[in-house]
């Protein structure tokens, strides 16, 4: 599955980020989300693959596009019996107010496994705490914010000082920020995006040790298939703090509301693929950029089956005639 659909893939998350590229800065999120839902859908309905979306924009009658339980790809409706049959996962942009006022870090995203190889999440808040491959093992989601932070740190041969932790910029996370401001860590405050920065934490260089908080159960089990892949860990809870959620989670064949999930819980899979491309500009990818003669997209695959990462800058030639490329 991962060497047929992978470059399928790739090509499904940089036709959704070229699309919200197009409207960044506008300031209009809504219109930002439905084009990247628009082309990836689009694009998925071309790919030989018979599969659901298990992660989605929403139940079907909250999102007329890639609700979950939908079917897409070629072989979805007009059965072919060689198509694989595949579970997926997207945020068509994640970040939506980051593309709609032109802020780093948006990003458009696709996570897809064998069938049952994702968690299918409800659409509610989730506690999350996510690590690099060298602290796997060393953090507890019910641990005090300084014990997890001075075994990060021990683990990196650093003083808990040299310690960034991303946190989402919301006033539920009052208390984390100021336990973690006092146990002497650092902290980048984000508005939005905390898939990107998770992702980040599992990729050595990029200044992002530990994401700690509250943020979509959904954007949990995408960054748990990209963790799979980078060999990350993130330990999760769902907050079902609603009757409905309490009754939306039970529909979805979540029976313990309490239930600590580590990686492998969220995205069990055997064969993973993760996708995604840059909307804009980002400490991990660069955004989409528009030139005369074309479209250049940076972008991330991950397989996990054969433990591949790769980091793809492509440029989309315009089609005509006299068109050239151009080196970096």
């Amino acid at each position: 599955m991962e060497s047929q659909l992978s470059l399928e893939f790739l090509r499904v998350v940089e036709n959704a980020a070229i699309a919200a590229a197009r409207t960044m800065g506008y300031g209009d999120r809504h219109k930002a989300d439905l084009v990247a839902v628009e082309a990836m859908r689009k694009t998925m309905d071309g790919v030989m693959m018979d599969a659901t979306i298990v992660i989605g924009e929403g139940e079907r009658d909250e999102a007329p596009m890639l609700y979950i339980g939908e079917k897409v790809g070629a072989a979805a409706h007009k059965k072919h019996p060689s198509a694989p049959k595949v579970d997926i996962a997207v945020d068509p942009l994640e970040g939506t107010n980051l593309c709609a006022t032109g802020a780093p870090n948006a990003i458009a995203v696709l996570a897809a496994s064998e069938e049952g190889g994702l968690l299918h999440a409800p659409d509610v808040y989730m506690e999350k705490i996510i690590v690099g491959p060298s602290c796997k093992g060393a953090v507890e989601l019910d641990a005090p914010v300084a014990d997890n932070l001075k075994s990060i740190a021990k683990r990196l041969d650093r003083d808990v000082e040299d310690l960034v932790v991303v946190v989402l910029e919301r006033e539920r996370h009052e208390k984390l920020i100021d336990d973690i401001r006092k146990a002497g860590a650092r902290i980048k405050l984000i508005g939005d995006g905390d898939l990107s920065a998770g992702i980040s934490a599992a990729v050595v260089g990029t200044g992002v040790h530990a994401v700690m908080g509250t943020g979509g159960a959904p954007e949990g089990v995408l960054a748990a298939a990209a963790l799979r892949c980078l060999n990350g860990q993130i330990l999760a809870r769902l907050v079902l703090s609603k009757p409905e959620h309490e009754e939306r989670a039970a529909r979805m064949g979540i029976k313990d509301g309490k239930r600590i999930y580590d990686t492998e819980d969220l995205a069990p899979g055997k064969n993973i693929i993760f996708a995604c491309t840059g909307v804009t500009e980002g400490s991990l990818l660069r955004g989409v950029r528009f030139f005369g003669e074309g479209i250049r997209t940076h972008s991330m695959i991950l397989t996990f089956d054969d433990r591949q990462v790769r980091f793809v800058d492509s440029v989309h030639l315009e089609k005509r005639p006299d068109v050239k490329v151009r080196f970096a």
